[in-house]
């Protein structure tokens, strides 16, 4: 698995073996960042990973031009893998690994956010209840989106706090796009 283009571009990402990380393939990376060049520019935007895993979102954030990614991850193992990545990379300075539970960073965060991706294991039974969590704590900044890669069994609709979609299909994969709802 590679970056698929700018400054990182040709670079390998780094990944744990075994099952404990399902990474974005290269397709649906292209397709989510193919969507979100037609309504924003990376350049200095600031993202948040949740569930990184490889970091293969927000790798690609940070080679198209994102100031600053926070990656958030609970295994040790694939969080010292990503920061690995990051150091060979050299872009320690736009980056920071938290290793901890997604759920308790979203309780404690009250950084704003251009950019969030969510790509939570298909078993984890709150993956329904993040869009509340992250819009309810002002997380992604107005204009800003919120990506949510998920089993195709879940669906989402919007809410007084959040416009959900375009969703788009990738198999068995689902991408959800969310926007803070309109005021």
């Amino acid at each position: 698995m590679r970056i698929i283009t700018g400054i990182y571009k040709g670079r390998s990402i780094r990944t744990v073996g075994g099952l404990s990380v399902r990474p974005a393939t290269d397709r649906v990376r292209q397709t989510i960042f193919n969507m979100l060049a037609t309504r924003m520019a990376f350049e200095g935007i600031s993202a948040l990973d949740l569930f990184a895993g490889s970091g293969s979102l927000g790798l690609e954030a940070l080679s198209r031009g994102a100031a600053r990614v926070v990656f958030v991850e609970s295994g040790r193992e694939a969080a010292e893998c990503l920061h690995t990545t990051l150091e060979e990379y050299g872009c320690t300075h736009s980056a920071r690994v938290v290793c901890d539970d997604a759920g308790y960073f979203l309780q404690l965060e009250n950084d704003t956010y251009d950019l969030v991706f969510a790509d939570p294991p298909y078993a984890f039974a709150g993956t329904a209840d993040l869009p509340r969590q992250i819009f309810s704590a002002n997380l992604v900044r107005p204009g800003g989106y919120l990506l949510i890669e998920h089993a195709h069994v879940l669906s989402f609709a919007s809410t007084d706090l959040y416009t959900a979609g375009p969703a788009k299909r990738f198999g068995r994969t689902i991408v959800t796009f969310f926007q803070k709802a309109a005021s």
